[in-house]
């Protein structure tokens, strides 16, 4: 093995990525970046399948230890379209075969595909058995953010063909369940179940926008219209029904309640037009009411906040200014708090304090600023 060789590789590579990071976002998120770098990858296992296909599962890692959880991918993703889709390409694959057998016998996407290390099937809330404490709405849009990005950003499509009616079936759900969702669980699972999911639902309708213009560049014309006109119409919806003077709601039918709008972030990432500026700029000027010491909490119900999630939210803002100032608190948390254990991503804004879970690959979400093209 040529050491010297590798060894002039990898500082190469390291000086770029800073060099980049620091561009984006300044030292302070670049410091931020190499803290979250080797963790996402850690919380993965790379093989082969019977094919010689590569199948990259992850492990939900100090909470209930699934493998090849959905809304584990979906927080890292921006990661992987960055560096190497076709890892992201490896962590859906297992999760879109399972669906199509007849183990998955429900009409919405899995939530995981077993316990680490076994992929044999899913064991969250009710598994293969019933629809108790499932995340339909969640991981339907996940899914179909996640095939689509890959396709928008890096002209990876891997999964036509085989795959078109599943992810059809769940772009149908979405349709019928995806604007006023039904009292279920989201990726935010900690905070318990809740109805009228503002939060939600700008999934689902993202979603929606982001399968159609994947259907436009494959040539599925008649989807793509069906599936952007729903999108629109259900955006138009959106704002009327959150809207609570100067900020949108938490739930449709809870005024004075506020919550991040974290994934409206694809919005202005895949050029959907969704949704107009003033939507953002509402959201974001709100948000900078209630930033507290260490971050933005994730909404109107508790202190606490997703690591991940802030670092979206601050990239729905319009110009740098305004993401120093989401993140500055972001980097304090991670230079401050007093807990020294591997990077959380659920912690309290007021005390910097660890609430759950560690080393898991969600971090790699605070990537999602590399695909953002410019500041204003």
């Amino acid at each position: 093995i040529d050491y010297s060789s590798l060894s002039n590789k990898a500082v190469a590579f390291d000086q770029n990525l800073m060099s980049r990071a620091r561009d984006i976002g300044g030292e302070k998120y670049a410091a931020l970046c190499a803290l979250a770098y080797r963790q996402t990858l850690a919380a993965h296992k790379l093989v082969k399948d019977f094919n010689g296909d590569l199948l990259m599962f992850s492990k939900e890692n100090f909470s209930n230890g699934c493998i090849g959880t959905v809304d584990v991918t979906y927080p890292a993703s921006p990661f992987f379209l960055y560096f190497d889709v076709s890892l992201l390409e490896a962590q859906l694959r297992p999760i879109l075969d399972y669906a199509l057998s007849p183990r998955w016998p429900f009409e919405f996407a899995p939530h995981d595909l077993g316990t680490y290390p076994k992929a044999n099937g899913q064991v969250y809330g009710g598994g293969e058995r019933s629809e108790v404490n499932q995340m339909p709405v969640e991981e339907c849009g996940n899914m179909l953010i996640m095939v689509a990005a890959m396709d928008i950003l890096k002209d990876h499509a891997p999964f036509e063909g085989k795959y078109w009616q599943k992810l059809d079936q769940w772009a149908d759900y979405l349709v019928s369940h995806g604007l006023d969702p039904g009292n279920q669980l989201c990726t935010d699972d900690f905070a318990g179940h809740l109805a009228r999911n503002v939060n939600l639902a700008a999934k689902a309708i993202v979603a929606l926008g982001a399968y159609s213009k994947h259907c436009a560049k494959q040539g599925r014309g008649a989807q793509a219209s069906t599936y952007r006109d729903e999108a629109h119409r259900m955006a138009k919806k959106w704002i009327e029904m959150a809207n609570d003077g100067d900020h949108f709601r938490l739930a449709y039918d809870k005024p004075g309640t506020w919550s991040q709008k974290y994934n409206l972030i694809w919005d202005k990432v895949l050029g959907l037009n969704l949704f107009p500026q003033e939507v953002f700029d509402k959201e974001v000027a709100f948000y900078k009411s209630r930033i507290a010491k260490y971050g933005l909490p994730l909404d109107s119900r508790a202190d606490y906040t997703k690591l991940d999630w802030c670092v979206w939210t601050a990239c729905l803002s319009q110009n740098k200014d305004d993401f120093d100032l989401f993140m500055e608190p972001v980097y304090r948390f991670v230079n401050e708090t007093p807990n020294r254990v591997p990077l959380t991503d659920w912690f309290s804004t007021k005390d910097a304090k660890q609430m759950g879970f560690q080393a898991r690959s969600v971090v790699g979400g605070v990537y999602m600023p590399f695909l953002i093209k410019e500041w204003k």
